[in-house]
């Protein structure tokens, strides 16, 4: 006889993260429901996280190393659960989430928003607590999660597997921030968003981790990356009959924001670049804090985002 679905697909990309990765599959073992499956994906680890996993009755993908996107997009491929949820292999979940998750299941939304809680090892966490909100379109939803600290990350939403294959979603290979490059339109194409204000996901800070490098080579890949998703963003939009302004203006402050982090003739280079692509002009003025500040991005990111 099959086995019926399970209500939840846990996808947890590993990459050399042996100090990490038991507290991280711990948490799932740890979960108050046990309709998940959890498959681990690990991506061409050469630390001991493939004995780690050996540990544990979870799903097993091993492949070559192919980076978080390729990882996460193979974890799909094999996903049987009504919704999936991504786990970083250095963070981990508190107990209650899936449960928490799947009280608000009930008018089949396509995501599930849930509250995040930043770990540290040598202070206190930090938790971005937001106002629990059901059954909105996406737009709408949209509109609310840009107002909050996260929102393009993909492990902050469960995600019906259903919409997301009708919609061909899958992360860009070879990338950074190839959340970017992909939840936007998650979230805004969604006919049904809840979100709960469950604060489930633990978002571990370290040294040496992919958004945490400080190698100025890789700064210059993370903004020509970033300006490639801007550039899919906006096409995929463009295709569609949701309302574009607002999205339009957030994806256009967030590169110009991101561009800030380039020095010198790069910066000056990157900045040619938006501005003869009218980045600037997509920026909302509908309020007058907004003109003002479309007024001093204009003159100067930098200036406005505090880089000088």
């Amino acid at each position: 006889m099959k086995k019926e679905k399970p209500k939840f697909s846990i996808i947890v990309p590993v990459y050399n993260t042996e100090k990490y990765l038991e507290r991280c599959l711990d948490s799932i073992k740890e979960q108050t429901i046990s309709d998940y499956e959890v498959i681990v994906v690990n991506d061409g680890s050469t630390d001991n996280s493939k004995d780690i996993i050996k540990k544990y009755p979870y799903k097993v993908i091993n492949q070559k190393n192919q980076g978080l996107s390729m990882a996460r997009n193979n974890g799909v491929k094999e996903a049987r659960g009504e919704y999936i949820i991504f786990l970083d292999s250095d963070d981990y979940l508190e107990k209650n989430l899936l449960k928490k998750i799947n009280a608000v299941l009930d008018n089949k939304p396509d995501l599930v928003r849930y509250q995040i809680k930043e770990t540290y090892d040598d202070k206190e966490s930090v938790s971005y607590l937001e106002k629990a909100f059901k059954g909105l379109r996406g737009e709408e939803a949209f509109k609310i999660i840009t107002t909050y600290h996260f929102v393009e990350n993909a492990w902050a939403y469960a995600i019906k597997r259903e919409y997301y294959l009708k919609e061909k979603f899958s992360f860009k290979k070879d990338t950074y921030h190839e959340d970017f490059g992909l939840i936007p339109l998650v979230i805004i194409k969604a006919k049904i968003v809840n979100s709960i204000d469950y604060c489930g996901y633990c978002y571990y800070q370290r040294e040496g981790s992919i958004m945490n490098n400080r190698d100025y080579t890789k700064t210059k890949k993370k903004v020509r990356d970033f300006y490639n998703h801007y550039l899919y963003l906006k096409k995929e939009i463009e295709k569609t009959s949701l309302d574009k302004a607002y999205f339009m203006s957030f994806i256009s402050n967030s590169l110009i924001l991101k561009i800030t982090e380039l020095k010198g003739k790069d910066y000056k280079e990157m900045l040619r670049k938006i501005k003869k692509d009218k980045v600037f002009s997509y920026i909302l003025t509908n309020s007058l804090g907004r003109k003002i500040k479309k007024i001093i991005l204009k003159f100067s990111p930098k200036l406005y985002h505090g880089g000088i």
